[in-house]
């Protein structure tokens, strides 16, 4: 069946597919906000229309995550390449450590940051082994001496993601990029949560953090105003001009999620679309096989190799024909991936698995 506007299923790893009535709120909203008589990308960020838009777009995010008043929301810039080094060059001084639980690319790229700063240890490091799983916390011996633990929720490019809130007693620090808003979050089991906005909320521009109130407070002084947690808070977000499209588009993203049921619906919602694919790999008779192991395996990034490059090129071409683009698995990895963030729809997933199905049987 045609999808509307002659869009195809978009598998890109980010950004990301956006909820196609958000879309078309935005397209009719675009040239005058609300009667204001100028476009939401040429509003001031001074303004009372958006003041409102910043401050309904983290009182719904308040809701969505439960978040307490113990921990501050910021809309930031930079992406979580920026928080890579923002949070060391905060958090982490000389002669003093951090752990790193490393389960893919992104994991290892924050370490590697960190390490500028200071000592940054990798608890774990499933390079070795190619980054195929996600270990649990009380496997690895943590130094109570170490200033934080970070690790990365979802791994976009190998498709391995935690199931679970890890709980320790170190500051906890997430990269939650490529999951946020996937599952409910128990938020208190954090210090610091960051996320690019490009995968699960709105356009790329905007880097959700979730900070607590403890860890802000050991914001040192004579830090860089744009690189200071603790003036950014003060400022409200608005120390200088933030990206205001995103977060205007992630705040109508947030105000559909939680008319449709809040964050355990979203859940059940992933898990099922994951399933059809990961069903059709596991049902193949190793035509596919899966990246991650079973019980690593990530809701958002479907990863998976076919018998030789040859019919990966052939897979990639014939789907991309049927309507379904981005499907092109990362160079360390290889093969393909499936990118399936919230606003994907089911719907997508069954036409990839039936044509997965399909492409098996007649290329065995």
């Amino acid at each position: 069946m045609a999808l509307p506007y002659d869009r195809v299923y978009n598998f890109s790893a980010g950004p990301g597919t956006l909820p196609l009535d958000v879309l078309q709120q935005v397209q009719a909203e675009l040239l005058n906000y609300r009667g204001t008589g100028v476009s939401i990308i040429e509003m001031s960020h001074r303004s009372p229309a958006f003041e409102k838009i910043i401050h309904e777009a983290e009182e719904d995010l308040r809701v969505l995550l439960n978040i307490p008043e113990t921990h501050r929301v910021l809309f930031l810039q930079g992406g979580a390449n920026l928080q890579f080094s923002m949070i060391p060059i905060a958090f982490l001084y000389k002669h003093q450590i951090a752990e790193y639980v490393v389960t893919g690319t992104w994991g290892e790229k924050a370490m590697q940051a960190a390490a500028i700063e200071g000592t940054a240890h990798a608890v774990y490091n499933g390079k070795p082994e190619n980054y195929k799983r996600a270990p649990v916390i009380s496997e690895l011996d943590l130094n109570a001496m170490a200033q934080y633990v970070h690790f990365t929720s979802n791994e976009t490019i190998q498709g391995i993601q935690y199931q679970a809130d890890p709980k320790v007693v170190n500051h906890l620090i997430c990269d939650m990029s490529s999951d946020i808003l996937s599952r409910p979050v128990e938020i208190a089991n954090y210090d610091l949560i960051y996320a690019g906005a490009q995968k699960n909320m709105g356009p790329a521009g905007m880097t959700l953090v979730i900070i607590s109130e403890r860890l802000i407070h050991r914001t040192p002084d004579g830090m860089h105003p744009m690189l200071d947690y603790r003036l950014l808070s003060e400022k409200k977000s608005l120390y200088n001009t933030p990206c205001t499209f995103s977060i205007y588009v992630s705040g109508l993203v947030y105000k559909k999620l939680l008319r449709e049921g809040g964050l355990s619906t979203v859940q059940s919602k992933n898990a099922a679309k994951a399933e059809a694919l990961y069903h059709e790999i596991d049902s193949s008779e190793g035509f596919y096989t899966g990246h991650a192991l079973s019980d690593s395996r990530s809701q958002m990034n479907v990863t998976f190799t076919l018998p030789s490059e040859p019919l990966t090129t052939k897979f990639l071409m014939e789907a991309a024909l049927a309507g379904m683009v981005e499907l092109k698995g990362h160079r360390s990895v290889g093969g393909c991936r499936a990118s399936i963030y919230n606003a994907f729809p089911l719907e997508g997933c069954l036409a990839l698995a039936t044509f997965m199905g399909k492409f098996a049987q007649d290329n065995r």
